[in-house]
């Protein structure tokens, strides 16, 4: 809110995320705990004085300018004596900024708009704009909104990133992942391509090399059907226990596909030269190392290989 001189009613608030008035209680929150969040401006003013509201508006217009890279915090001395008191302001206006919960730097009488942007700039030097999500939080935005099952939504989210940048990798491995959810496996396939060759062991991009591979072993398995009652008419025969994990593991079901597989490297460790072991590394990789059927996997597979 900008200052009430006395005999005036209130003023309507400005951006009140970034600019409000604080009291003695609420000091420690408003200022000491939200600048380790981002840097925070306490301005010490009084009604009475004149280049108190003289900067006022100009250090709110640059506090707004800043786009939440700061905030503005401020008390009325004539009100809240014992801060000022105890931080030796002796006179006003006095701008303090603190960073990380201590006071940083500061400035004192009623400056040119031009310095005010000055201190701002040189105080959120490297900062990223409040308003403007850096490219990481985009990127965990698109993950959790394709985690929640909405592939297209995740997709657009990447493809806007992938505008701006044609060779970030995140961006390019979840797109891929986005179309091998949706089975466009060819189109994953081209999104994968786009990799350049010395990015091909950045952990994402071989864990949706991984699903595109095992999407395409799925198409020639067969229905879930009909490979369970193979299964059940021989419990020995382990192509078509692995063929019935494949294809599980394409449906989702993936507790269920590396039951199989376990079953598998139970009963016969060297059959199709380890297959079973190797598909099941396969899956933990295509799954990703934090899924809690890799970390179920991996616990039950290392119990039967080291018992």
């Amino acid at each position: 809110m900008t200052i009430i001189e006395q005999g005036s009613g209130p003023a309507p608030q400005a951006a009140p995320d970034l600019i409000k008035e604080t009291t003695t209680q609420t000091f420690v929150k408003d200022v000491i705990e939200e600048s380790k969040r981002q840097p925070v401006l306490i301005d010490f003013w009084a009604p009475w004085c004149g280049p108190c509201r003289q900067l006022t508006p100009i250090i709110e217009k640059a506090v707004r300018a800043a786009k939440g890279k700061v905030k503005l915090v401020k008390m009325n001395i004539d009100e809240h004596p014992a801060i000022p008191g105890q931080m030796g302001i002796q006179s006003i206006p006095a701008v303090i900024a603190f960073v990380n919960g201590q006071p940083a730097d500061g400035f004192m009488g009623a400056v040119p708009e031009s310095q005010v942007t000055a201190f701002i700039d040189k105080l959120t030097a490297g900062m990223p704009n409040a308003g403007e999500p850096d490219i990481a939080e985009i990127l965990a935005e698109a993950e959790a909104v394709l985690a929640e099952g909405d592939a297209a939504t995740a997709a657009q989210i990447y493809a806007e990133v992938l505008a701006a940048d044609a060779t970030n990798i995140p961006a390019l491995a979840g797109l891929a992942k986005c179309y091998v959810t949706t089975g466009a496996i060819e189109q994953a396939r081209q999104t994968i391509a786009m990799v350049p060759e010395s990015k091909r062991n950045d952990a994402a991009v071989k864990a949706v090399q991984a699903s595109i591979d095992l999407a395409e072993q799925a198409k020639a398995v067969g229905p879930v059907t009909e490979l369970e009652q193979k299964v059940a008419a021989n419990p020995l025969d382990h192509q078509a226990r692995f063929d019935l994990a494949t294809a599980l593991n394409a449906g989702g079901k993936r507790a269920e596909a590396t039951e199989q597989l376990l079953a598998i490297v139970k009963k016969d460790r060297k059959w199709n030269e380890d297959g079973a072991r190797k598909q099941l590394v396969q899956f933990f990789e295509a799954w990703g190392p934090a899924d809690e059927a890799t970390i179920e996997g991996r616990k039950r597979l290392s119990t039967i290989l080291f018992s």
